[in-house]
């Protein structure tokens, strides 16, 4: 089942259908053809073959009506032996349904994932060696100018998500979030999910300096902001009483085993309230924490 991380990903391509196209020129090198639209077609690249095909996301360049280029993007968070063998089918399938010249792209962030991907796919058949294409964490561009976040925000999201916890989170984020709020109200809360989750401590510091009297127009971005200092201070309270408890802890019962800190760390606070109140009277670790024996 395809996770999260790899959904969202999917859905930034998903809703700019031109961005495959413009990283792989822009971000890659690879040449193609001048190009009027792109649309999304069909996902379904199955032909005569007993087994399912189906691609993550296809796109068709345009010249006025004809397709000229289909494009095939594939999001690859893990090492899958199993692509060596669909990928050129992938392509071929798509060649052969849209009679026109084919490409990939795959998408992978995780450097050790990206490099399998990139490495040449033989064959068998002299001369077509399948060299796919990889977008990885490093090629994503910077974005870091507001008017190209304007003008393309689901590659600020995506340059976000893949450089938010660098030393150039903050700056990527204060140029796309302004962005953000004039987009409608479900996807822009999404984006911001998106850009704000990508960002290190630090990071969202120093978005803090960079934003500081900056003020928001739109009343849901005057919302959403309330509603995230909200939830920051009520976050900010539960780590104080998730760090009270772990010392109560450990000053109980000594060094704590990983999965109980984990536990702690991950405690909503119903449950770290009732975890402070038995930590004085259990008798153990596990009944302090209401852990079956």
């Amino acid at each position: 089942m395809p996770s999260m991380a790899h959904e969202v990903l999917v859905d930034l391509f998903k809703t700019r259908p031109s961005l495959a196209a413009e990283l792989l020129v822009e971000a890659l090198g690879v040449p193609l053809p001048p190009y009027s639209g792109a649309r999304l077609t069909s996902i379904d690249l199955t032909e005569i073959q007993p087994a399912e095909y189906r691609a993550d996301l296809v796109v068709v360049l345009l010249d006025g009506d004809a397709p000229i280029w289909v494009l095939i993007v594939e999001v690859q968070l893990g090492i899958d032996p199993r692509k060596r063998y669909s990928w050129p089918d992938y392509t071929m399938g798509a060649r052969a349904a849209h009679r026109c010249q084919v490409g990939l792209l795959v998408v992978a962030p995780d450097p050790h994932v990206a490099a399998w991907c990139a490495a040449p796919i033989e064959t068998g058949i002299p001369g077509f060696v399948l060299r796919p294409p990889v977008l990885g964490r490093e090629e994503v561009p910077v974005v870091t100018d507001a008017v190209e976040a304007a003008r393309r925000p689901e590659l600020a999201v995506l340059s976000a998500l893949a450089h938010g916890s660098s030393e150039q989170g903050a700056t990527i984020a204060a140029a796309v979030l302004p962005v953000i709020r004039e987009l409608e109200e479900d996807r822009a809360r999404f984006y911001c999910d998106l850009v704000l989750n990508s960002l290190n401590v630090a990071a969202r510091r120093a978005l803090e300096v960079i934003m500081k009297g900056y003020e928001y127009q739109s009343d849901f971005a005057k919302k959403y902001v309330a509603l995230g200092r909200q939830e920051g201070r009520q976050e900010g309270r539960q780590e104080g009483e998730r760090a009270i408890l772990l010392r109560q802890l450990r000053a109980r019962f000594g060094e704590l085993p990983d999965a109980a800190v984990a536990r702690v760390e991950g405690a909503e606070s119903a449950a770290l309230e009732r975890w402070a109140e038995r930590v004085l009277s259990a008798e153990t670790l596990a009944e302090a924490l209401d852990e079956p024996s």
